[in-house]
Order: structure tokens, then sequence, then C-alpha cells
């Protein structure tokens, strides 16, 4: 009798626990419903990363208008993390570099090459140097020689404009990296390998052009300190990769759509306008998987892809 009793109690008392239990699981599950819903992207951190959230918060909200779905920013820590939220599904679509991208759809089988810039098909990496240092302004790739002995850094080590085509030009010109003075430098972005190098920290470094050049349009590089040196011939760069996972949640004709809102951005709008400002470009076109073969080659030459 009392064995009955106490396991009559017990069942009682588990009662409200499983009440609970039914309870939370709605709820959990319209919170798993709409994180499926929502258009996830990212962006390599090639900046700082208030400028970047500053950048693709507006542009989220802009797609959110365009695409009738909501869309997010999710900020990484570094190039790799980047890559690797992609493979894994985290990031439904990305704003790589010429190199990261590559890597990324090597390892996610019907990712595509969805668009770029207008400036991104005919891309160039600049070399800078600190003016105390006597380097002097290249007219000839063979005069990249004159680095040999010279403190140097790059800027990410999986950057394309910041180390993969910059190393891939310097290799042509027959530098290594052994030829620097000490160890080349990977100072993990465009703004941190120019604030190194007007520093003196570095004699030279390697960064995207485009970064340089907006920040001297923005008066925040003293030309007294640090000036260009070199540049680059021109290469594909940056693009949008985006996941083919996204057709089973949004459509099959939803990276499409994707692509069409991109290259409907309008410089006559003012908001859109500012969007395109703040990425550099006057416009986004269509690009494909094919034209990054180039970079593709260059990463397996230097070790970067195998």
């Amino acid at each position: 009798m009392k064995k009955l009793l106490v396991s009559g109690f017990l069942l009682l008392s588990l009662l409200p626990l499983a009440a609970c239990s039914n309870h939370s699981s709605p709820s959990s599950s319209a919170n798993s419903a709409a994180q499926a819903k929502t258009f996830v992207t990212g962006a390599i951190p090639d900046q700082d990363p208030e400028k970047l959230q500053r950048l693709y918060g507006k542009l989220s909200s802009y797609l959110e208008q365009e695409l009738g779905v909501a869309v997010s920013y999710q900020p990484v820590t570094d190039y790799t993390a980047a890559v690797t939220a992609f493979k894994v599904g985290d990031l439904d679509m990305v704003w790589f570099g010429g190199l990261t991208g590559v890597q990324a759809r090597l390892q996610v089988p019907g990712a595509e090459a969805l668009s770029q810039r207008d400036i991104d098909a005919r891309f160039h990496s600049v070399l800078i140097a600190n003016k105390n240092s006597a380097l002097k302004p290249m007219r000839d790739a063979q005069e990249l020689t004159n680095l040999k002995g010279r403190t140097f850094t790059f800027g990410s080590e999986s950057s394309t404009s910041g180390r993969l085509m910059p190393q891939y030009f310097l290799q042509q010109a027959g530098v290594t990296l052994t030829d620097f003075k000490g160890q080349a430098g990977f100072s993990k972005n465009h703004d941190a390998t120019i604030e190194l190098v007007t520093a003196g920290t570095y004699d030279a470094g390697a960064l995207n052009e485009q970064v340089w050049q907006k920040r001297l349009m923005e008066g925040k590089i003293d030309q007294s300190r640090v000036e260009v040196i070199w540049r680059s011939p021109e290469y594909y760069d940056y693009h949008w990769v985006i996941n083919p996972s996204v057709k089973q949640r949004f459509g099959e004709d939803f990276p499409q759509k994707v692509q069409a809102a991109l290259m409907k951005l309008d410089p006559t709008v003012p908001e859109q306008k500012e969007i395109l400002e703040l990425f550099g470009a006057e416009k986004f076109i269509a690009t494909k998987n094919e034209n990054y073969a180039q970079i593709e080659q260059v990463g397996r030459e230097i070790g970067k892809i195998k």
C-alpha cells in the first residue's frame, strides 16, 4: 500500500514538469523556425569593425525590403572564421575576397560567386612605405628587389589584396619572404597596415588600393610620413558568395533574386547611394566562379589552397 502511495505521489509531482515542458516546446520551435527564415550575411573583417557594422547594417535593411525576408549581419573574428561559418551553414552569403571566396566555394559544392563591385573586375594592390625608410616609388616590377633587407608587413594571412597577390607579384620579381629583414608581418587588416607603416614599425607594407584611396579622401593618412611606392597589375578580387542551402529555405530562384537586388542598388537614391559609397563602388555587377581561376592557381602555388 505504501509503495502505491509513493508511486502516486511521484506521478502527481511530475505532471507540472511535463506540462511546462510541453508549454515551452512551441516557443522553441517558433524561434528555430524564425532563425531558419532569416537570411544571414557576413563579411571578411578587412577593415575597422565599426565601419563594417555600419555598412552591413544598412545593406541588411535594404535587402529586407527588396527580398521580403528577414536579413541579419553576423560579424566574424577573422578571415578563416568567415570561411568556416559559410562551410557549416551559419552564414548564407558572405562578402569574400578573391582567395577566401575560392576557399569557401571549394568546401561547399554548389556555392556560387554571385556579384561584385564594378571595381573588383580590375582590382589592384599597392605597396606603401614609410618616408624615413628612403624607399622610393617604383616604375618597374623589377625594382621590387629594393625591398630585400627591409621590414615588411602584409595584411591578413588570407587576404587577396593584402597578401596573396602582393606575395605573388613579389615572387615574380624574385623577392621571397625570407628576403625581408626578420619575419614578414601580418597586420590582420588594411587599416592596421597603414597605421604600422605610418608609425615606422615596418618599412613597407601591402594593402588594398581601394582602402588606401578611401582613407586618403577621408583625410586619415599622414602623407608626410607614408606614400605609395608601387601599384600592382589588375586581378579579380572581392565578391559575394551564396550558399546553395538558401534554395531549400527561400526557393530555387532566391540566389537570382539576391543578385538582382544587389545590382539594383542605385546611386540616384540617397539611401542606396550611401551603401554604394560605403562599399567604394558605383554599382554592383554579375560575376561567376570561373572569374577566380587565377586566384585559385596562385593560392595553390603559395600553399594557401591545397
